[in-house]
């Protein structure tokens, strides 16, 4: 079995008297440690399968298998654990706590696993050991997108989810954030899930998964991934 496994996965949701279909019928498959794009225009269900890959949302019906556990089937409080232990979240809104310097941001993630990385490491990693003790306000949306990913990346995780991670972003910065996001996979193994509406950015990934219409329209691989530096989109 894959590392991740979708079988048949469908969301609803209600709005008065109508059902809204968030996904319908997905199936993918994606491995251990490759960078995956989610491809699709803005309602074609991508955030949706992202928050349920994160046990932030459950399925109505299918399968999602990580790591040979069926996610689906778990319970309001093994969900808790997985989020914790095994997932990282990026969001196009850096989601940062305001009166904590950048440091102290990502040494949030101390609290929630007992073996996190070091906060000074992980922001030197990114570019922003220089920028420890500063606030958000102080930072650019570049640094503090790249806060938010050491804050991610600090609590190890075994799959690390970006939401538009580039989206409000200028050209040189998310390449700088790509950059960081392909290294996670490349070198620390990690499985990289990105999601967007940029079909510029296929070239990058392992699996290419297009969605439209809640549906999952084709899956892609990529032989031979393009790097960061030579990407124009």
């Amino acid at each position: 079995m894959s590392y991740i496994q979708v079988i048949n996965s469908s969301k609803y949701y209600q709005m008065g008297d109508a059902t809204i279909v968030a996904n319908d019928g997905v199936s993918f498959e994606i491995e251990q440690g490759e960078l995956v794009i989610i491809l699709g225009s803005s309602g074609a269900g991508k955030s949706t399968l992202l928050n349920i890959l994160g046990g932030m949302d459950s399925n109505d019906e299918g399968e999602v298998w990580v790591d040979g556990v069926d996610i689906a089937k778990l319970s309001s409080h093994e969900l808790t654990n997985y989020r914790r232990d095994d997932v990282g979240f990026v969001f196009q809104f850096y989601n940062l706590v305001a009166n904590l310097t950048a440091k102290e941001n990502v040494e949030l993630a101390a609290e929630i696993v007992k073996d996190a990385l070091d906060a000074e490491e992980v922001l030197e990693q990114v570019g922003l050991g220089h920028r420890i003790n500063n606030f958000p306000a102080q930072l650019s949306g570049g640094e503090q997108q790249r806060v938010a990913i050491a804050r991610a990346v600090a609590k190890k995780p075994k799959i690390l989810l970006c939401d538009e991670p580039t989206g409000a972003l200028d050209y040189q910065t998310g390449k700088q954030v790509l950059q960081i996001l392909q290294d996670m996979s490349r070198k620390q193994g990690a499985t990289v899930i990105i999601v967007t509406h940029n079909s510029s950015l296929a070239p990058i990934a392992d699996r290419v998964i297009r969605m439209r219409d809640a549906r999952v329209h084709s899956v892609e691989l990529n032989a031979e991934p393009q790097d960061i530096a030579s990407l124009e989109y």
